[in-house]
């Protein structure tokens, strides 16, 4: 008779959710400092400028977007996918 075999506690459906959600959320970050930055009403450009290294500053907020939107749709995609009921998802 053979073992049961156990459930994997990481699953490649999973992952592939994490990964998707992340990408998702990176190109949200990247799509909100785009307009953040090119909307002169928002002042943000110009106060990028008026620093000794507007480049840097202009890459740090970008990324600092970028990280921020990815890291919270990534968590929020966790969330959601670990306490949706199993029985109606599809997944294996």
């Amino acid at each position: 008779m053979r073992p049961k075999k156990r459930s994997a506690l990481i699953k490649p459906s999973l992952l592939l959710a994490a990964a998707s959600h992340t990408a998702m959320g990176i190109a949200v970050g990247l799509g909100f400092a785009f307009l953040a930055t090119h909307i002169t009403a928002l002042g943000i450009a110009t106060l990028i400028n008026y620093g000794p290294t507007p480049d840097v500053v202009m890459i740090m907020f970008v990324g600092t977007c970028a990280i921020t939107f990815g890291i919270g749709a990534t968590l929020t995609g966790l969330a959601i996918t670990l306490t949706e009921d199993p029985d109606n998802t599809g997944r294996e």
